[in-house]
């Protein structure tokens, strides 16, 4: 059996790695680290739980070390790139475990809190910076960071960032970056997109593939319960009552569905919270933090909000609302059966989301247990999930609908739904009057 020390690992790093209470390498990290310690680029399709942020941190962490250099001010040594704050904090926290026995200094920068401490973080200059794009091109743009001396990056997660719209971003942050360079890129899939990012920044890469001993779709009980929109709330507290106290994620397709069902859960004495865009970073953390101390543990999450949760023990996820891409429905269900463990997935299905739980079960080669009947697939445009509604806006007084056949212009035309227009006031007079007292 491998050991960290056997990678080529400096003895502080080891020790770190024992303290923190790992003893072997998992496959991604006994490929990816002596690969990165000999300085090469890598590209690696690995699934989140795989122990990939080790494997990219453990030989940053040690050829920074053995370089021996400090980053200037408002430069850093190398870069890390994550598409969410949470994967970012995560990151974060890793390299303060693994550096504990060495002088690297580190910095996590990201949207949805105040610039002024990660401005002043970067001021002396870090030696490894993790940062979320769109926050570290501002940075950027103010003169407030710089990546000319920058000799190492690491894309996480990239396919997140193709979905998210980051691409663009990261194709400026790389170019900014010195050269030579070293560049790692993890992805759990490859599209077009993230190929063509791969060909055009990394040189001669090695590609390593990991695949765990067993799916985690085959670790987990899936099973799915047929149920009408309308329905679900009730189907969900029915579901939630067996499980309180357990550490649940449930997922939702909008942020506003995901606030009600948490609002649903709590007052049916469920400790609950929920998560996505629209939280502050304060609210984000204290949900998480919560979630994992298990004083709130049920966590409603939206797909974009749960990039970056890394918790174990979560026993029981469900999906609220099936998710449009079945990709994100295994994303999903692999917050659990973690480390090897076992879980449970349960799925709230509306008839017209009956051709999504196809479309997925077709993507993983098995079927959820249906725990009721199966009702007729609907057919043709029955089929389809309808478009989330928006809440309707109230017409303005005048506007179309009225009894007169709606607003019409200074014309005395139909104006349809257009809003009169409103006249001017007229000039103040020398004396400071509106001149039309």
């Amino acid at each position: 059996m491998q050991d960290f020390k056997s990678l080529g690992l400096t003895e502080p790093l080891v020790r770190a790695v024992a303290e923190a209470g790992y003893d072997s390498p998992t496959p991604i990290q006994a490929q990816a680290i002596p690969v990165m310690l000999q300085g090469g680029d890598v590209m690696g399709l690995a699934q989140t739980g795989t122990g990939k942020t080790a494997a990219f941190v453990l030989p940053l962490i040690d050829r920074l070390v053995a370089e021996g250099k400090q980053a200037p001010g408002r430069t850093c040594r190398a870069l890390v790139l994550a598409p969410t704050r949470e994967l970012a904090a995560q990151i974060g926290a890793s390299i303060a475990t693994y550096a504990k026995h060495s002088r690297i200094t580190h910095a996590v920068i990201f949207g949805g809190v105040k610039p002024g401490p990660q401005i002043r973080a970067l001021a002396k200059g870090v030696d490894i910076l993790v940062a979320t794009p769109g926050r570290l091109l501002d940075h950027m743009g103010e003169g407030k960071a710089r990546l000319d001396m920058t000799r190492h990056v690491v894309l996480d997660e990239a396919d997140q960032m193709l979905d998210l719209g980051f691409i663009p971003a990261i194709r400026k942050l790389l170019a900014a970056v010195a050269t030579p360079r070293q560049t790692v890129m993890f992805s759990a899939t490859m599209p077009k997109q993230i190929r063509s990012l791969a060909n055009d920044f990394l040189k001669d890469p090695k590609t390593i593939s990991v695949t765990p001993p067993s799916k985690p779709v085959e670790r987990i009980d899936q099973k799915v319960l047929f149920v009408a929109q309308p329905d679900k709330p009730n189907a969900l507290i029915d579901l939630m009552a067996p499980e309180a106290g357990k550490r649940a994620l449930v997922f939702t397709r909008t942020k506003h569905r995901a606030d009600r069902v948490a609002k649903k859960l709590v007052s049916y004495g469920h400790k609950a919270n929920a998560i996505h865009g629209n939280k502050s970073q304060n609210q984000r953390e204290r949900a998480l933090n919560a979630f994992k101390s298990g004083e709130a543990p049920v966590l409603v999450a939206t797909d974009i909000a749960a990039r970056g949760i890394d918790v174990d023990g979560v026993e029981l996820v469900v999906n609220f609302e099936l998710p449009n891409v079945s990709e994100s429905y295994v994303h999903r269900i692999g917050r659990t059966a973690r480390a090897g463990a076992s879980g449970r997935a349960i799925a709230l299905c509306a008839p017209d989301e009956i051709s999504l739980l196809r479309d997925i079960e077709k993507l993983m080669g098995l079927s959820a247990t249906p725990l009721n009947d199966v009702p007729p697939v609907p057919e043709g445009d029955a089929a389809k999930p309808k478009p989330q509604r928006r809440g309707r806006r109230k017409p303005h007084r005048g506007q179309g609908g009225g009894k007169a056949g709606g607003a019409r212009n200074a014309g005395g035309q139909p104006g349809g739904n257009k809003t009169p227009r409103r006249r001017r006031p007229k000039r103040a007079s020398a004396q400071g009057g509106t001149g039309n007292a």
